[in-house]
């Protein structure tokens, strides 16, 4: 499974980045988190509001931060 933070490294890009880590590892996910924090990299996916959350290459979710429980499901 690829993985993929976009995100500039503000704030809140960094709290999805923790929060994805962790439903990750408490999943027991074999995956690979990768941050994204080049403009052109995030437009490249149709993203005009970070953070982002991609998984596959599909943007599961962006402009804001889920709770661990909701990017578990989003990586079921």
């Amino acid at each position: 499974m690829e993985i993929r933070i976009l995100g500039t490294g503000c704030p809140k890009c960094q709290k999805l980045e923790e929060e994805t880590r962790q439903a990750a590892a408490e999943m027991g996910l074999d995956c690979n988190i990768e941050k994204v924090t080049d403009l052109k990299d995030i437009m490249s996916y149709g993203v005009m509001m970070t953070p982002a959350l991609v998984v596959d290459g599909e943007v599961k979710v962006a402009g804001k931060v889920p709770a661990c429980e909701d990017i578990k499901k989003l990586l079921a």
